[in-house]
């Protein structure tokens, strides 16, 4: 069977299970310092046996796995990407689900979704976080919208890169806290990379963008950045982790482990090296480097509980999730993590 016939059958076979859970198309969202002060664990050497391939997308973005594999740290280890073309934002997690792919990176509430559904997956680390000066994703209105509180939003239009994710689910939840009726905002996916041109032309009343593409938006002079995700709740939605096929991992664990420990060592270079990253994305993604933003990830990509509990509940309030259907341990594990104590 060809992948594309397996992703068919797969997408086919997820296709009402996430339909039902997510009411999404997907979220978007994406070099460890150097060896001294990355960590102190290194990743198990290879042996003479044979390397285990595990199948990865080659999507035109930023991403620790192919930031891992240009800086080497995949070498000495039992593991290597295997690149499988271009992969949808929105098949990624089903696919991970299925093995079709080992591993994807998406956002928690997708995983935690796909989880409810009998998916086979648990995160294995944390990916980015947002901070302050590097925030997960960014709202922009035109200056003369007169758009300023989250009031002003109803009777208008938001374009964002997915349904079912932090975009979707972030936003609704401070807007609700606002006192916002969301039913009366108008909600449509629009790419990152084309929301700028359209919240310009007021094709939407607010764009929100992730990095790098929100770069453009803050040099646009015409442009307002009213919040970012970090204002809106300090960055606890803004993790954006790893997940791994439970299969693959059951019969791979020192792959996973290896994978895990080279996706701490990038996260670790990228928070040391944010104008070496910036200048990798601009390559990666053929984009202006004036106008890449950087990136921020976990420390050591171990992963901690208050960011899936986050999501939980949202779900859960938005009549996504069936209260104790998933528990926030049913959604990711650290024993992958060499950096990870006990």
């Amino acid at each position: 069977m060809t992948l594309a016939t397996s992703r068919r059958s797969a997408l086919k076979t997820l296709t009402a299970l996430t339909a039902a859970s997510w009411g999404l198309a997907a979220c978007s969202r994406p070099d460890e310092q150097a060896a001294s002060t990355a960590g102190a664990t290194a990743p198990a050497a290879a042996s003479s046996s044979k390397i285990v391939e595990f199948l990865y997308p080659d999507n035109p973005s930023f991403d620790l796995i192919y930031l891992a594999d240009r800086l080497g740290y995949f070498e000495g280890t039992s593991t290597r990407p295997k690149y499988v073309g271009k992969v949808a934002a929105p098949q990624i997690i089903p696919l991970v689900g299925t093995g079709d792919i080992h591993f994807g990176a998406r956002m928690v509430p997708l995983v935690i979704s796909a989880i409810a559904s009998g998916a086979d997956m648990k995160v294995v680390a944390a990916g980015g976080k947002t901070l302050q000066e590097a925030p997960h994703m960014k709202y922009f209105v035109k200056k003369s919208s007169g758009i300023r509180q989250p009031k002003d939003l109803e009777g208008k239009t938001i374009g964002f890169n997915s349904f079912g994710a932090c975009a979707e689910f972030v936003t609704k939840k401070y807007l609700r806290e606002h006192g916002v009726d969301v039913n009366k905002i108008n909600f449509i996916v629009v790419p990152d990379n084309q929301n700028e041109q359209a919240v310009a032309t007021g094709n939407v009343d607010l764009a929100i963008i992730h990095p790098p593409h929100s770069g453009g938006a803050e040099a646009n002079t015409d442009l307002l950045r009213l919040w970012s995700d970090f204002d809106l709740d300090g960055g606890l939605g803004g993790m954006s982790p790893y997940s791994v096929n439970g299969q693959f991992a059951r019969e791979n664990p020192q792959a996973v482990r290896d994978v895990v420990a080279a996706l701490a060592k990038a996260g670790n270079w990228v928070n040391a090296n944010p104008e070496e990253a910036r200048k990798y994305t601009a390559e990666r993604i053929g984009m202006d480097l004036k106008h890449v933003e950087r990136y921020a990830y976990v420390d050591n990509q171990l992963i901690t509980e208050p960011p899936i509990q986050y999501y939980i509940d949202i779900l859960q309030a938005e009549g996504k999730l069936a209260p104790g259907k998933v528990k926030v341990a049913d959604v990711y594990t650290n024993e992958f993590n060499p950096h990870a104590k006990g």
